[in-house]
């Protein structure tokens, strides 16, 4: 079995790639990554010499080079993380993110459809559902909540979904979406919000936090995540949705206090800044679909996967210092 596996020297890419690794000894993987700012080699060092691993550096928007790579691998499967994901950088420069969002997404879709139906999963997130009231705890969203994007970045995920869907009903082409809240765990890149509050705690520099840090997001540790993907691309229905969650709501102040006080740092290096433009209050992820059809849950309580995250990030600086120095 061949899986092809776009994004994969990111953070849930590369997650997903040990993860496959670990549990399908004899699945070939296919590495495809343009190697931007937030993807490194040095994230896969534990595969590359590995004879079941092939990596290709390319942009998955160059029509040319995917379809060369489609053709000299031929996959069985394609799960897409690739992505352009930092919302504050999609304000600054919504360009980049519709080119690799939307277009790329076209053109791995057209290489399935052209190189024999192959089975195509498109890793989206919940922000393409808009946000919801901080004061309505009992609102989640459901598969069924209508798209209403509120940045350039959900707005090319979004349109990206679409995409995927209207190639499952136009040409037949098997498809699966998933949509999942705020990941945490390794190799995330230092600019998300829990990397950079350990990184700048760690350094006793100030620790920027939107607003008055009473936005809400559902945490899910990756590798729940990563198992998720596996339920869904081996035994989800065609043309589904599935909302992927992590059961944790929790305010982006109480994280990085709870950062602090693990680290055994001063609250006092919090710093509130002007809030992010269009931000969203509340995230929160109905995942029964998940559980009632492929039997899965979230297995890591928020209380120790934070703890593990931020070990990791503790043994780890060297890994951090090579991608913040790429």
């Amino acid at each position: 079995m061949n899986i092809l596996i776009t994004g994969g020297a990111g953070f849930i890419g590369s997650n997903f790639i040990y993860y496959i690794f670990e549990k399908y000894p004899d699945y070939h993987v296919i590495c495809v990554d343009a190697l931007t700012y937030a993807g490194n080699l040095a994230t896969l060092e534990k595969v590359r010499k590995s004879k079941r691993f092939k990596f290709y550096k390319e942009d998955i928007s160059n029509r040319k080079g995917i379809y060369k790579i489609f053709e000299e691998t031929r996959p069985n499967i394609v799960v897409n993380f690739a992505a352009e994901s930092h919302v504050d950088r999609s304000i600054e420069d919504p360009d980049v993110f519709l080119q690799t969002n939307v277009i790329g997404t076209e053109v791995l879709l057209d290489a399935c459809k052209k190189y024999g139906n192959i089975r195509y999963h498109q890793v989206s997130t919940d922000e393409v559902y808009g946000d919801l009231p901080l004061d309505r705890p009992d609102l989640l969203f459901t598969e069924q909540s209508n798209v209403k994007a509120s940045s350039p970045y959900s707005a090319s995920k979004a349109g990206a979904d679409l995409l995927v869907q209207a190639y499952c009903r136009t040409y037949g082409l098997p498809s699966t979406i998933s949509r999942c809240s705020n990941n945490y765990g390794p190799y995330q890149f230092p600019e998300k919000l829990i990397p950079l509050t350990i990184l700048k705690a760690l350094n006793n520099e100030k620790i920027p936090v939107y607003g008055d840090g009473k936005n809400i997001r559902d945490w899910l540790y990756v590798d729940d995540h990563c198992k998720a993907i596996d339920k869904i691309i081996h035994h989800g229905k065609i043309g589904e949705v599935y909302n992927i969650g992590g059961n944790n709501e929790k305010e982006n102040i109480e994280i990085v206090r709870l950062i602090c006080k693990e680290l055994n740092k001063p609250e006092s290096l919090i710093t509130f800044v002007e809030d992010r433009k269009g931000h969203d209050k509340r995230y929160a992820i109905d995942a029964s679909k998940m559980s009632s059809e492929l039997k899965w849950i979230p297995e890591m309580s928020f209380e120790k996967g934070i703890k593990s995250t931020v070990s990791w990030y503790l043994n780890h600086i060297d890994w951090c210092n090579t991608v913040l120095n790429k």
